[in-house]
């Protein structure tokens, strides 16, 4: 049986990626992936198109604890190379909205320029191989599946990928064969993941979708904010704003345990507060009704739904909850919802 010098455990984007990178440098390499085919997860990325990168790709957008690593992952293989990187593989990119897509808009084009390089670089690929066990020794690594098969290799590469997505095959596989080399485990939560909201308003609009500034509320101090869509559904919220900001907040519930944590929208971004309540006044002073008075203003079934601002005629205090819509957050969506762990 053949020695090989770099051996990846999961055939992801990024196993795959890492196999091209130690092929090219002349080593030779091996995949080993659980499921019938490589690239699953990476078939359904930018619902189906595949988001590449980022125009604006900075450590500033990670978690505190990551931007040391994020940075150093950026000067390395950033934005421009991963332009550079897909050019050489013949995939031909465009940008919208600073997201990078392929220009046929199907991730099923990104796969196969990357099989085509795997192939063309000679990389050994084999599918339906689970890695359950990994033994280091004097003379490399013997990684075995679950049917006894073994491989050996100079250096292995564990590239499975996290909790999110378990349709698509994601577990805890990955943690365990680390475990099993030594290293260990911060507990993984869901990010970018829709939020559990327990509000009437989410029900009554639940399917509606609006362009809002968004922000979320931990203890009191204002995070990140973006701008975007959101969308109401029966569970809460969601929507690329909201999936936006959800690291912080799944950060505060889930490992933090905190309690006192708020997601905001400004409904009407496109109007300053006195602008917004000069318009109101005019309405109320026309005698609209309370469930007509935003028509024109949000799309048409926001107005009724949100007529109970307008009951006591406080037009400065309808303005301040149009422009700043707070809704605590009782948790976030399980693994099958999140994007990453």
């Amino acid at each position: 049986m053949a020695k090989y010098d770099v051996l990846i455990v999961g055939g992801g984007a990024s196993g795959i990626v890492a196999a091209i990178s130690a092929a090219r440098a002349g080593k030779l390499t091996m995949i080993c992936e659980k499921n019938p085919r490589l690239g699953r997860k990476l078939l359904v990325s930018g619902s189906g198109r595949c988001n590449l990168a980022n125009e604006d790709l900075s450590e500033a957008y990670y978690n505190h604890d990551a931007q040391a690593l994020a940075k150093s992952i950026f000067a390395q293989f950033g934005k421009n190379e991963v332009k550079e990187f897909f050019d050489g593989l013949g995939l031909k990119l465009y940008s919208q909205n600073k997201r990078i897509f392929p220009v046929t808009n199907q991730a099923a084009s990104v796969l196969k320029v990357l099989e085509m390089e795997l192939k063309r670089l000679g990389v050994t690929v084999e599918l339906g191989f689970e890695a359950v066990k990994i033994t280091h020794s004097k003379n490399g690594f013997a990684v075995s599946s679950r049917g006894n098969r073994s491989f050996n290799s100079d250096n292995v590469v564990i590239s499975v990928g996290g909790k999110a997505y378990p349709a698509l095959g994601s577990d805890e596989g990955g943690y365990a064969l680390a475990k099993q080399l030594g290293h260990s485990i911060i507990e993984p939560v869901p990010s970018v993941v829709p939020l559990v909201i327990k509000d009437k308003i989410c029900h009554l609009l639940q399917g509606q979708k609006i362009s809002a500034k968004v922000w979320s509320v931990i203890d009191g101090k204002k995070n990140q904010e973006v701008e975007g869509d959101v969308l109401f559904t029966k569970y809460g919220l969601s929507g690329t704003a909201i999936l936006d900001i959800s690291q912080d907040i799944s950060l505060a519930l889930n490992r933090q345990d905190k309690t006192e944590v708020f997601v905001c929208l400004d409904l009407v971004p496109f109007m300053e507060k006195k602008e917004l309540e000069n318009e109101l006044r005019k309405r109320i002073n026309k005698n609209i009704t309370d469930e007509d008075i935003l028509v024109g203003i949000l799309p048409n079934k926001f107005a009724p739904a949100l007529k109970d601002l307008f009951a006591g005629k406080n037009i400065e205090k309808a303005a301040d909850e149009l422009k700043n819509k707070s809704f605590r957050v009782l948790a976030t969506r399980g693994w099958n919802e999140t994007e990453f762990a």
